[in-house]
């Protein structure tokens, strides 16, 4: 871990070359090191993530979080800024890949990179941690409670399309965290997730919490669940040491 690092909001190139902003933390470090992609949940490029962001650099990756909402609303409050992504229909899964591809390839470019990328996003991030997963090259993914990977019925306009036809194409291990009292993903899609996993063959690891529910790792929510959300720190720090190097 690194007591010291710094962290910055920069310009990168995203999809189709747009310029959007971005949040880099880098720990004061000279050794080569892995990288992590966070993407951000549905309230947007706030406070919260920001602070994710800057505890993997505390535990010793340089780590970037690219505004999704950037070309939406650039400049806006977090807020205001995912209200006018949702009224537009959210992030296009294609431009998605893209912002995660170029955050990606910023990573890989620092000096200190070992080249190993890994991604995590939470709620709605943690969908597209899935897809970016199954579309870019990374050698690690972490799910935090990601609904509509799989086929929910009846759920309407209020998800994304489901996106289990591209799990057989997932790149890299993926670390799933969920709550047991969550409706989105609830447990049967959980199970279902973990069933098209199965089938394809793909190297997954689950864990699911009793007494927790969507959004267990938010402090500024009254649905954190401080022991559950601990648990899950440390599986993800020792899922990244695994897969992105020390």
């Amino acid at each position: 871990m690194s007591d010291t690092l710094s962290a910055e909001t920069i310009s990168i190139s995203g999809h189709n070359g747009d310029q959007i902003e971005a949040y880099l933390a880098r720990p004061a470090t000279e050794a080569k090191r892995g990288g992590v992609v966070v993407i951000h949940h549905m309230p947007g490029y706030d406070r919260a993530t920001k602070e994710i962001t800057r505890r993997f650099a505390e535990l010793g990756y340089d780590a970037l979080m690219p505004n999704l909402y950037h070309r939406e609303a650039p400049g806006a409050e977090p807020s205001d800024a995912a209200a006018k992504a949702r009224e537009l229909g959210g992030v296009p899964d294609e431009r998605l890949i893209g912002d995660v591809a170029a955050a990606a390839a910023h990573l890989r470019s620092l000096g200190s990179s070992n080249q190993k990328v890994g991604v995590i996003g939470y709620c709605s991030g943690g969908r597209q941690s899935v897809l970016a997963a199954c579309n870019v090259d990374l050698q690690a993914a972490v799910d935090c409670y990601g609904a509509f990977v799989t086929h929910v019925e009846g759920a309407g306009d209020f998800g994304r399309p489901h996106i289990e036809d591209q799990l057989p194409n997932l790149k890299c291990p993926l670390l799933g965290l969920f709550g047991n009292d969550d409706k989105y993903p609830a447990p049967d899609q959980v199970d279902r997730l973990e069933q098209l996993l199965k089938q394809a063959d793909k190297p997954y690891e689950f864990h699911r919490y009793d007494g927790a529910g969507h959004a267990f790792f938010n402090t500024d929510r009254p649905a954190y669940r401080a022991e559950a959300a601990q648990d899950g720190w440390e599986r993800i720090e020792r899922f990244f040491k695994t897969n992105l190097g020390a």
